[in-house]
């Protein structure tokens, strides 16, 4: 009997799934896989096993809540995606670079949002290639 090497990852599936629905605005789909990702990629003791993965769902819940007009969870799940070891990493630019366009579109003149956005700005300067000018 041969070995199946096309075996299907149920929690990267839901990785997958949470981007399209982010990216085709269907925030409340979005949140709910987010939330899943974040527990699938979170052992019982709060280490994180997918710190990446974990990262674009919190960016994605950030995202959801700009949209939804909650800034204070926008920015609180934006920083939080920040934290950590793999800041620069592509498969964040993409998910990042969302959440700076809702700030910018929705919250240009909130304070808060700037000092995001200019921490976003920091980072791009540290790490090339992590946020476009």
């Amino acid at each position: 009997m041969a070995d199946n090497h096309f075996v299907v990852d149920p929690a990267k599936f839901d990785f997958y799934a949470m981007d399209w629905y982010r990216l085709v605005g269907e925030d409340k789909l979005a949140r709910t896989l987010a939330k899943e990702v974040l527990r699938a990629g979170t052992d019982f003791d709060g280490t994180e096993r997918s710190p990446m993965r974990n990262a674009e769902a919190r960016v994605t819940l950030g995202v959801a809540a700009a949209r939804e007009g909650d800034l204070e969870q926008a920015l609180i799940m934006g920083e939080r995606a920040l934290q950590g070891d793999r800041q620069s990493v592509p498969s964040l630019i993409m998910t990042s670079r969302e959440l700076a366009a809702e700030m910018r579109r929705r919250y240009s003149s909130e304070p808060a949002a700037q000092d995001y956005l200019d921490q976003l700005h920091s980072l791009a300067q540290e790490r090339p290639g992590f946020m476009p000018r």
